[in-house]
């Protein structure tokens, strides 16, 4: 059986090269480049991948199709730049793949990294995400942010996890905290939702609360709290910005 990794980029120059030396046992790598100002598109001519450049951003759901519709190969697994396979994990894919009774899709748990370290509670671990499957059994789904794939056949979870260096600093931190929470309060506002100051303040306490307590954020030391932090300022931006979209006009 034969491995297609895709991913997508945008001026990831600083995580481009761990992530594909950690997927260099696939047989075809493609890269859909956002035209990345860096050297992003140099890295990944460097590794072989077959590079696509786009000159627009259709959002991440769209954009992973894109390199799902390039892939030639019998499996395929989906990564971010972020993100690394082990060497446990490389070894189980390629078990998986070789299995004759193997099934379309598997989830695997992602361990993620937050300032220092990798979080063990809070909502982040084991964190299954569906990423390798069958060429032909899955899609994306069309979000502009937090999109999913869409498996149609049998399901099953893989036992290794991979890592995902989701957060280096709080400047990262903060910088993704603005775009994903304007990039979401967009994606909700154009499926109906609207929102109020008085929202926008619960749901940031429910999101503090969630993740520290009851998902034992407290279990992560100070990072752990930091995050719960994090969360409820994310949640709050986003259903303020739900609710400046209102103000701004654009419900008429």
């Amino acid at each position: 059986m034969s491995l297609s990794v895709i991913l997508i980029t945008k001026n990831e120059e600083a995580n481009l090269k761990g992530c594909l030396e950690s997927v260099s046992f696939a047989d075809e790598i493609i890269v859909v480049d956002s035209q990345s100002s860096d050297k992003t598109q140099e890295i990944a001519k460097s590794f072989g991948a077959k590079l696509e450049i786009t000159s627009d951003w259709p959002g991440f759901g769209p954009q992973k199709n894109r390199a799902l519709n390039l892939a030639t190969q019998d499996w395929v697994l989906s990564i971010d730049a972020d993100e690394r396979v082990t060497p446990e994990l490389k070894q189980e894919i390629l078990t998986t793949m070789a299995s004759p009774n193997a099934a379309d899709c598997y989830a695997m748990p992602r361990s993620s990294w937050y300032c220092g370290r990798f979080m063990k509670h809070s909502g982040w671990y084991p964190d299954y995400v569906d990423r390798l499957f069958k060429r032909g059994s899955a899609k994306f789904s069309d979000h502009l942010v937090h999109e999913r794939l869409l498996p149609t056949g049998s399901k099953e979870k893989l036992k290794h996890h991979f890592l995902h260096y989701s957060f280096r600093d709080f400047s990262q931190v903060l910088k993704k905290m603005d775009a994903y929470s304007t990039a979401s309060a967009e994606q909700s506002f154009g499926q109906g939702k609207r929102s109020s100051v008085c929202k926008a303040f619960w749901h940031a306490v429910w999101a503090f609360i969630r993740t520290y307590f009851l998902r034992l954020g407290f279990l992560d030391g100070p990072q752990g709290l930091a995050l719960a932090i994090s969360n409820a300022e994310g949640t709050y931006y986003r259903y303020i910005k739900i609710w400046l979209l209102q103000q701004s006009g654009h419900s008429k």
